[in-house]
């Protein structure tokens, strides 16, 4: 990341990143197939999921969400969480990046659909329950963009804002 801000992501080289880690390229490639999967590899979801499962079982869904990302992203340190906003925000500034993490955006789906599909007792295939969670990963992918250009706030307001309208509703 330090690399990807100091001289941007398209100046960025494999070879640089490789050296700056101390490795060689060929065991860069042994980990990440590319360059852009340095930056869309996700650490965070198999946490989220889990603290969304372990919330009591008569927790609403959203509710569950947003508990389980005030339990993972408040439990790291500052300096991390800034390096995930910065990650974050990188993958919708670059359009190589946007493009590939749209792609990844039905494995999103489908991931939160069956964890959501178990918790309110639910077939995974069930149009409301991938409807819902279309919607949350569509309201935090409307929080990645707010927060494209620089931050605007704090995110897990913004995440809870989101949740909040949502369960509202979505009142305009």
């Amino acid at each position: 990341m330090a690399l990807f801000r100091e001289q941007g992501y398209d100046r960025t080289t494999v070879e640089q990143i490789a050296a700056a880690a101390e490795v060689s390229p060929s065991t860069f490639f042994r980990y990440f197939p590319s360059k852009e999967e340095v930056v869309l590899q996700d650490d965070y979801d198999p946490l989220l999921i889990a603290a969304f499962q372990s919330q009591p079982v008569d927790t609403p869904p959203a509710k569950a969400l947003r508990n389980a990302m005030y339990e993972v992203f408040s439990s790291m340190p500052d300096e991390e969480r800034a390096r995930e906003f910065e990650r974050e925000r990188l993958m919708m500034a670059v359009p190589e990046l946007r493009a590939r993490m749209l792609a990844q955006i039905t494995d999103m789906i489908q991931m939160l659909a069956e964890v959501v599909a178990e918790r309110v007792g639910r077939p995974v295939d069930d149009f409301e329950v991938r409807n819902f969670a279309g919607a949350l990963i569509g309201m935090a992918l409307g929080i990645e963009l707010t927060y494209r250009d620089g931050p605007v706030g704090d995110y897990l307001e913004l995440f809870d804002r989101g949740l909040a309208h949502l369960e509202a509703g979505l009142p305009l």
